[in-house]
């Protein structure tokens, strides 16, 4: 049955290796400084607890880039992350750009100015990141990042991402060795593309029973009759599915179309650090 699948995390081996994980990888890139979005959710939390940690509180930037109709008590919570983490600050509300276009397209809807909104703040994080010199580190999920519950080239951007291996349930464990705030901890999942909206309203079921789901059709590899067998709804899992195959394409480097003897991710496959 469902209830007794176990989604665990050792918080000290966690922090140790994505601590060394975000070290490594600054250090390929030729750089000393990160930068993230801060929004006030779990995910960013941890992801700012986990940057000033690995690196040092001075050499962390977050950007708070708040819509009009974004939450006041994210915002809130974010600023208050930021103070208690010591962090730099950089507040850029992106409101007038968002409207401004969409001016054009006064009959868009919620997905499309959401996935604009995304984009955006990506835009804002990279710009600023030149100024800075720093690399944007994301804050993606292992369970959103399966779902498709992202915007490509918006919030599932990034340089590296420590979170990516984790699902949402182990990203609240790891906030809670983290020492992330309670009242972020109890706060509903939620993009905050507009008011009311949460990530499990948007699903049509829980973190805690689609991590476990995902945790046996990924990890385990089970079948979608085994899933069944251990006591999962056939609609669910038949729409699971299709949502990890329907955003494969979110998941994937754009695809070159194959001229020379050697081509980039084909043939020519090295890490970054290659020819060092």
């Amino acid at each position: 049955m469902p209830d007794e699948i176990k989604i665990g995390l050792d918080g000290v081996s966690t922090v140790k290796l994505l601590s060394l994980f975000i070290r490594d990888e600054l250090q390929k890139a030729g750089l000393k400084r990160l930068i993230l979005g801060l929004s006030g959710g779990l995910d960013s939390a941890v992801v700012a607890y986990l940057s000033a940690g690995a690196i040092g509180h001075e050499n962390v930037t977050a950007v708070i880039m708040p819509y009009k109709t974004s939450e006041p008590l994210n915002l809130e919570d974010a600023r208050k992350i930021a103070e208690k983490l010591n962090l730099k600050v950089h507040t850029t509300d992106i409101t007038s750009q968002i409207d401004s276009y969409f001016q054009s397209f006064p009959d868009a809807d919620r997905n499309r100015r959401g996935n604009k909104m995304a984009r955006e703040r990506m835009s804002v994080l990279y710009d600023i990141s030149a100024v800075e010199q720093a690399l944007v580190i994301g804050t993606s999920n292992k369970t959103e990042i399966l779902l498709g519950y992202g915007t490509i080239f918006g919030d599932l951007a990034c340089a590296i991402n420590p979170l990516g291996d984790l699902y949402k349930t182990q990203v609240r464990i790891l906030a809670e060795f983290l020492g992330v705030p309670g009242n972020i901890l109890a706060k509903p999942p939620s993009a905050d593309l507009y008011t009311g909206q949460s990530d499990e309203s948007d699903f049509g079921f829980t973190y805690e029973m689609v991590d476990k789901l995902l945790y046996l059709l990924v990890d385990e590899k089970y079948t979608p009759d085994q899933c069944q067998k251990a006591g999962f709804h056939p609609a669910m899992i038949k729409k699971v599915i299709n949502m990890i195959i329907k955003n494969q394409f979110k998941r994937s480097t754009p695809i070159i179309a194959k001229i020379s003897n050697r081509t980039i991710g084909i043939d020519f496959r090295y890490p970054r650090d290659w020819g060092k």
